[in-house]
């Protein structure tokens, strides 16, 4: 997502909370609740799935794990504005971080944790 783009969804997401006075339950707090509960609904949708099945889901099946990734985007997006953090640096930042952590030729095809191999 763009600069701008991003943005845009910030200034949407606001404008949609203001226009039905939802700010005063919008704490950092509640956000990263609501953010938590939406990752579990996501997670139920795989929930005793096979890495086949999880990898091949019915276009049904699709579409609302694709509306629970928005309800999780929303809630990101919008804890993020609200503690006042730029989420797309903070995105480059933990990338770098994680390249330093995790150099390609050290852990290639490995799932191991960063100090399983240090």
């Amino acid at each position: 997502m763009a600069g701008a783009e991003f943005d845009q969804l910030k200034e949407r997401l606001r404008q949609f909370v203001a226009e039905r006075d939802w700010q005063q339950f919008h704490s950092p707090k509640n956000l990263s609740m609501a953010l938590i509960a939406e990752a579990a609904e996501l997670v139920e949708h795989f929930q005793w799935l096979t890495e086949e099945q999880s990898a091949s889901l019915s276009p049904e099946k699709l579409a609302e794990v694709e509306l629970e990734l928005a309800d999780i985007q929303i809630y990101l997006v919008e804890l993020a504005d609200k503690l006042q953090l730029d989420l797309m640096a903070a995105v480059e930042k933990k990338l770098a971080i994680n390249a330093q952590k995790y150099p390609a030729d050290m852990v290639r095809g490995s799932p191991k944790k960063y100090t399983e191999y240090k």
